[in-house]
């Protein structure tokens, strides 16, 4: 595989078409409007300016891995010589749907058709194409140039073949693939996400604060960050689709999402993508409060 088509320029697109370039690859990295493609190249240059600078990469490298990638708004030549497409696209069912049902007409026949999803069904994303034993998930997490781990989720029909390819790739990124099947919320999201909820329902309860159910978890589990400020890096948005496909994938309503985060997200409260969730952030810094909605 030389060439590589990411669908999707936000956090999780321009991370992938970062760490494919980094590696060698060439890049197409595709997107609905140049000004989003301007703000993902912005943000590539940034990380890695800071690889550069912790003596990760030289220039020359961030140089030549800036060369490589090529940015599109329209999907069919962006993906005409792809050898594997990976979708970075909204986390929606129909927008998945519509994406693949177009990869497949405009990809070559043999590409591998990837998503980066977090919970969908590869088996379901499979059933729009003529080429189900060639889709598969790639999970990569977040922050894509950082995190090692890549979820390699087969469908019902992915071939063995295609399989094969995508976790040798995975290792060939400087990745950790681990192979899962195609359940709801895979391995990751399946245990991660009902903690999180756990966690609301903690603070909704009473039980405790925004900032000691997060130290607890901090301290107590060894977690680098507590799941409450965790749900807001993701976005709480993404966390309640997530819960929504396990609870209706499962019927079991230990995956029932916490009326408040039902309730954040309806009023706009998303976590860090809107400056508020659990915690308030200031925009440019790094630096946050706990939301004056919770603090005592």
């Amino acid at each position: 595989m030389k060439n590589i088509s990411v669908i999707g320029s936000g956090t999780m697109g321009n991370g992938i078409a970062h760490v494919f370039a980094q590696h060698g690859y060439e890049v197409s990295l595709i997107d609905i409007k140049q000004e989003l493609l301007g703000k993902a190249m912005t943000t590539i240059t940034k990380n890695l300016d800071r690889q550069v600078s912790k003596e990760l990469i030289s220039e020359e490298g961030k140089t030549a891995a800036l060369a490589r990638i090529h940015t599109f708004t329209e999907l069919e030549p962006g993906v005409k010589s792809a050898d594997l497409v990976v979708e970075a696209a909204t986390e929606t069912m129909e927008i998945k749907l519509d994406l693949f049902r177009q990869l497949d007409q405009y990809s070559p026949k043999e590409a591998i058709l990837a998503s980066n999803t977090s919970s969908i069904s590869i088996t379901r994303i499979a059933s729009v194409t003529h080429r189900p034993e060639q889709v598969i998930g790639m999970h990569f997490m977040n922050p894509v140039p950082v995190m090692r781990l890549v979820e390699v989720i087969r469908g019902y029909a992915t071939s063995d073949e295609v399989t094969d390819k995508i976790m040798e790739l995975s290792v060939k990124l400087s990745k950790d693939p681990v192979e899962v099947n195609d359940y709801p919320g895979f391995v990751a999201n399946r245990i991660l996400m009902p903690m999180i909820n756990e966690a609301i329902y903690s603070l909704y309860e009473g039980v405790a604060g925004v900032q000691e159910i997060d130290t607890v978890m901090k301290l107590g589990m060894a977690h680098p960050m507590g799941p409450l400020q965790l749900a807001d890096f993701i976005g709480l948005d993404v966390c309640l689709s997530i819960l929504k496909v396990l609870h209706e994938g499962f019927g079991n309503p230990k995956y029932a999402p916490c009326p408040l985060l039902v309730n954040m997200v309806q009023a706009g409260y998303k976590g860090v993508k809107s400056a508020e969730g659990f915690y308030k952030y200031i925009p440019g810094s790094k630096d946050s409060v706990v939301s004056p909605r919770f603090s005592k």
